[in-house]
């Protein structure tokens, strides 16, 4: 049976990408609003009550109205935004993170899609600390790089218009709103340090913790934290383990193609007391539309790889 989409936010850099995943799928109908009619209420409400699954690529105020507006017991709900990551009675829709969340997105009503820096943060920390391999009480520190896209249309317009920038470092107050979502889904007691930065590349990103296991008291190797993620991420067809012994660097090119996986990598020093975890994705793939449409493809019952670009 076709079910009905409506993307509210379609016109978005998120919401033209899970589009383009949705296109030419006889699984889905998409719900398409005039152009005049994209941000006016009533059409919205009409829209989204029609839908079984509503999909929202909004700000967050934007978001939380959109929920608002649901009249009904069986539209479902999968938001890209950050408004409801954190929330207790929203279901996170990262579904290889951890044990038994994949069943928890299939049943779930309202779905929270996890941000690109998160994914790549907790797809690498929140099974290590729930093995017991890491401590949930740990500072721990994050850098990360991300291509510009993440920032939408505006940080989009402002690279191409300044093209002599190569890099900006931002989220320096140390306020960063994924800081939350990266704290809550991880167990952690404290917030983590995050140093996000954005560089002269459209897409893809690298996200990174640096870990001196000896000075964290932790009594496991990276060769350890290296078969831990690689046992739970057997199964997942979007999720790669790889070990980064002899790779020399890793690269972000200023073109990349679009893909929906998640890589995670393990590098240690000689001794194995001294760690990098580093994460390589689209931030528009796995860490957005790609997730989102895992998601809907699971709370839809078909194959959670169904439209994503492996």
């Amino acid at each position: 049976m076709t079910q009905i989409v409506f993307i509210d936010g379609a016109v978005g850099t998120t919401g033209l990408e899970i589009r383009e995943r949705l296109s030419g799928r006889s699984e889905f109908a998409l719900v398409t609003l005039p152009e005049e009619q994209r941000k006016d209420v009533n059409a919205r409400r009409e829209a989204i009550n029609d839908s079984d699954f509503v999909i929202l690529c909004l700000p967050d105020a934007a978001a939380i109205e959109a929920v608002s507006l649901i009249e009904n017991e069986k539209t479902r709900v999968i938001d890209a935004s950050s408004a409801h990551r954190t929330a207790a009675d929203w279901v996170f829709g990262f579904a290889e993170f951890r044990d038994g969340q994949r069943e928890a997105i299939a049943g779930a009503r309202f779905v929270s899609n996890p941000g690109c820096y998160p994914t790549g943060f907790l797809g690498l920390v929140a099974p290590l600390i729930a093995g017991g391999l890491l401590p949930a009480d740990w500072p721990y520190s994050v850098n990360a790089v991300s291509g510009y896209s993440g920032g939408g249309k505006a940080l989009i317009e402002r690279f191409e218009q300044e093209p002599d920038i190569g890099m900006r470092d931002y989220g320096l107050d140390l306020a960063h709103k994924h800081m939350p979502e990266m704290k809550r889904h991880a167990g952690l007691k404290y917030d983590v340090i995050f140093a996000p930065a954005v560089i002269r590349a459209y897409r893809g990103m690298l996200v990174e913790i640096p870990l001196h296991l000896q000075a964290m008291g932790v009594s496991a190797t990276a060769s350890q934290l290296l078969e831990k993620l690689q046992d739970h991420y057997a199964s997942s067809p979007v999720v790669s383990v790889k070990d980064g012994a002899g790779m020399g660097e890793l690269l972000l090119n200023e073109n990349d193609a679009p893909t929906d996986r998640l890589e995670l990598l393990v590098f240690g020093n000689a001794s194995g007391d001294q760690v990098r975890l580093i994460a390589r994705l689209d931030n528009l793939g796995k860490g957005a539309a790609g997730s989102t449409v895992q998601d809907l493809n699971i709370m839809a019952g078909l194959d959670e790889t169904a439209g994503l670009r492996l």
